[in-house]
């Protein structure tokens, strides 16, 4: 600190900065995007942890008793202490009805309202077909909101409904074959009879004894205060041992935000994805940002190399030297960091405004929290970044006066590279997001290895096209050539931004393709149905003429507790659900081990070879899963299939998991038919596929990932906000070393060099650095995108052409501007 404020430090500093602004706005632009950038992801984070379910139905009610949502493994790993995995359930974990009359004997309840929900459909009138869905629940249930008369009167019979105002229904009107007889505030739900609301709700298909209820709300009387009702309702539910239908566990009783949760199920689960994945791409984004800002602040201050050695011969000290460098550099950095944390504010609110924009990514139960307090953060990720370039500082300054390209940066520059290659290489024995980690590792490990190798890589790259450039480059060839054997530091940290931008940008997006191209390849090989229903059964559609086969698939999720890579993990995996008797001509998972015809009977599952490879199973071996709420079950694996990235990594019986779902319904029935015109034309109305349209087909089955939808916009977005930051570090760095060359290019002018052959020159500068790069690059992303696409698909990795045309043209235009726009300033 004395040094810092020492008035020599202080002058140099003031005096530096004046003279070298062009070098320093390069930095501002890297430090401003990278604050905005980190700023807006903390605030997603933030908002993310601090988020909840929101409170509707239980509004009015102090306690909500329900089902335990999430699943928790507890496990040892060997030499370490135990740990304890989680993951959420999505479907409906439901209460004993006998906790009803346990909760209306607590003292200061006012009342215990039991909540029954189930679905209606309702087919549109037309060709058309369209089904309507409305979820149905009992009148009593809306004094827990609460949702009041707006018109008409209760029901007090069972064809009777009342309707929310979502519904846009009218008292005397019919919905679902029922009258309305009233209509209420709220949302399109329907209200029932109590009695009426308990016969659907077990008749639906959940889990658990037909008396067992969704959740309880819990009314207190008047004067007593929330947090003594919770204490009583939890000391009356662990007296009574009452545990839930699925798994046993004890009931939930919830207060505050945390009712919500007993409404919105995916929206837990969906908050968990949520923060997993923004942790993840923020330390993509601290590597890629600690690259991009260490290449820029070196090559400033190396530019300045003849100034240390000048002001070191006059008598400064290293220490005033190292000194007046972070002061420089806190100065920049600290006003661009204050910069980008004002611009991440908009930046997370467009992001956030955009996912509630797209109707289903993000569930309509999940709200963020983003308390006044939270946009403080903003100034800690600026102090962070302000301390990240500090550190560059000292680290680029800690000899100043002995440049070098030392053995110590040469070696850890090869070790680097060789990490790199052994994390791609324990991709190819990983799976799924494993691999997918492993591979991201890889990638960032193998492009830092290049940056330090950078100046040796330049001089080699330039020893192959030496004889090239200057046999048939001319007189702008041989300068070229001249210029980048005596510059390869220079050289070398123009590469590296080039290499960071393409690595980046292939393995992100090659990496979805792949994945994408081949489950759609499944999907298409696996859908061998002539047409798909819709708002029926199976069991219906089989009694149609011209109807060979039908075999309903229900969507649901299974929890696996697992061990990968030595860490315990509980996996939440999308499943379908279907009749093994139906599945001839309508769907092929491709069995390889075993035979189908098993999922005849429950307590069976087949499963994806990969997973199976896992799990080391076969055919007559056993699998414990958790099905979709929480219900334990170890099933017989009856057959081994191959097309598991388009229907997952388990197929069991319809049977099997319809009692574990919320809503039973078939998603759609799969149906093959005879091929007659009289049968398709009897199921045109309901069916995907029309006379109308016989070359069109099926849409391919295939399962969701929990989150994909979430987790496809949110990476879009912060690849190309990270794209952008490499592209401004390529466009920033070549403008900072152009910046430096002036006078070297002015010297060239006056010994002769015309202004043709200079710009030819630069002109062979720019497509050595893009061509280069490109092929760097392109090297470096091949390694861990082969690893991940063999482990993930058994193929080689695949990027549309246009995608690579983007990425190329991208590169080339920016390194162009990168060199000619400082040399067109210098005249």
């Amino acid at each position: 600190m004395k040094a810092f404020g020492n008035p020599a430090v202080r002058l140099l500093s003031g005096r530096s900065l004046r003279a070298h602004q062009k070098a320093w706005a390069a930095v501002f632009a890297a430090v401003a995007v990278t604050s905005a950038l980190l700023g807006a992801l903390a605030l997603a984070l933030g908002a993310t942890g601090l988020g909840h379910a929101r409170v509707e139905r239980y509004a009015a009610a102090s306690v909500v008793v329900a089902g335990d949502q999430e699943v928790r493994w507890t496990t040892k790993p060997w030499g370490s202490e135990p740990t304890t995995e989680t993951a959420g359930l999505t479907e409906r974990v439901r209460v004993p009805g006998a906790a009803v009359e346990v909760l209306r004997s607590v003292p200061g309840v006012r009342a215990a309202v039991p909540d029954h929900s189930f679905v209606v459909r309702e087919r549109a009138a037309g060709a058309a077909g369209e089904t309507r869905t409305y979820t149905g629940r009992s009148w009593d249930a809306a004094r827990l909101a609460p949702y009041r008369l707006l018109d008409g009167r209760e029901p007090r019979r069972a064809g009777e409904v009342v309707t929310g105002t979502g519904t846009g229904v009218r008292v005397g009107d019919t919905v679902a074959g029922r009258e309305v007889v009233g209509v209420a505030d709220g949302p399109d739900a329907l209200y029932v009879t109590a009695g009426e609301a308990r016969r659907l709700a077990g008749r639906s298909g959940a889990a658990g004894p037909l008396d067992a209820v969704d959740a309880i709300g819990v009314l207190a009387e008047p004067g007593v205060p929330v947090d003594t009702l919770h204490a009583r309702v939890r000391a009356a539910l662990d007296r009574a041992g009452l545990k839930d239908t699925a798994s046993g566990q004890p009931l939930r009783a919830f207060t505050g935000d945390g009712r919500g949760s007993a409404e919105h199920l995916a929206a837990a689960p969906a908050r968990a994805e949520l923060l997993q994945l923004l942790a993840a791409v923020s330390g993509t984004v601290v590597l890629v940002a600690v690259l991009v800002l260490a290449s820029l602040v070196a090559q400033a201050l190396q530019q300045r190399a003849g100034e240390r050695e000048l002001l070191l011969s006059v008598g400064a000290t290293p220490r005033q030297i190292r000194a007046a460098a972070g002061r420089e550099v806190t100065r920049v950095a600290g006003a661009a960091a204050l910069l980008g944390g004002l611009v991440a504010v908009p930046v997370f609110l467009g992001l956030w405004s955009a996912l509630r924009s797209r109707t289903g990514v993000v569930p309509d139960g999940l709200e963020l929290a983003a308390p006044p307090w939270l946009f403080a953060g903003v100034l800690v990720v600026a102090a962070v970044v302000v301390g990240i370039t500090r550190l560059v500082v000292l680290l680029a300054t800690r000899r100043p006066g002995r440049p070098g390209k030392g053995a110590v940066r040469r070696v850890s520059g090869i070790v680097l590279l060789l990490a790199g290659v052994a994390s791609a290489g324990t991709a190819t024995a990983q799976s799924g997001g494993a691999a997918a980690a492993a591979a991201g590792a890889a990638t960032v490990t193998l492009v830092a290895g290049c940056a330090l190798l950078g100046p040796w890589i330049a001089r080699a790259a330039m020893t192959v096209l030496d004889r090239p450039f200057r046999r048939f480059g001319g007189a702008p060839g041989r300068l070229t050539a001249a210029g980048a054997s005596a510059h390869s530091r220079r050289l070398g940290a123009a590469l590296v931004p080039v290499v960071l931008v393409t690595a980046f940008a292939l393995v992100q997006l090659a990496a979805g393709t792949t994945a994408e191209r081949a489950a759609d390849a499944q999907a298409r090989a696996a859908t061998t149905a002539d047409l798909a229903v819709s708002g029926t059964t199976a069991e219906r559609v089989r009694k149609l003429p011209g109807v060979v086969a039908a075999t309903d698939v229900l969507r649901s999720t299974v929890v696996l507790a697992r061990t990968e890579a030595g860490s315990p993990r509980l996996e939440r995996l999308p499943v379908l659900g279907v009749d093994a008797a139906g599945l001839a001509g309508t769907l092929d998972p491709g069995v390889v081990a075993g035979d189908l015809e098993g999922l005849a009977r429950t307590g069976t599952v087949a499963v994806g070879a990969d997973m199976a490879d896992s799990l080391d199973v076969r055919p007559g071996s056993t699998v414990a899963l958790r099905l979709g709420d929480g219900t334990p079950r170890t099933l017989r694996v009856v057959a081994v299939y191959e097309r598991s990235l388009a229907l997952g990594e388990f197929l069991l019986p319809a049977a099997e998991l319809a009692p574990h779902m919320s809503d039973p319904h078939p998603a759609r029935v799969l149906v093959a038919t005879d091929g007659a015109a009289g049968s398709v034309r009897s199921l045109a109305p309901v069916a995907s596929r029309t006379p109308a349209a016989p070359a069109v087909p099926v849409a391919p089955e295939q399962v969701t990932p929990p989150g994909a939808e979430l987790n496809g916009l949110v990476s879009a977005a912060v690849v190309a906000a990270i794209g952008g930051l490499t592209l401004l570090s390529v466009l920033s760095t070549l403008t900072l070393i152009g910046a430096g060359r002036h006078d070297e290019l002015r010297l060239l002018g006056q010994v002769g060099a015309t202004a043709g052959q200079l710009r030819r020159m630069l002109c062979l500068e720019a497509g050595f650095l893009s061509v280069t790069g490109l092929l760097i690059g392109t090297v470096v992303a091949a390694l861990p995108l082969t690893a991940f696409a063999w482990s993930f698909t058994g193929g080689l990795p695949y990027l549309p052409p246009a995608y690579a045309a983007v990425i190329a043209g991208a590169v080339v235009v920016t390194v162009a501007a990168g060199v000619f726009l400082p040399a067109s300033a210098r005249r």
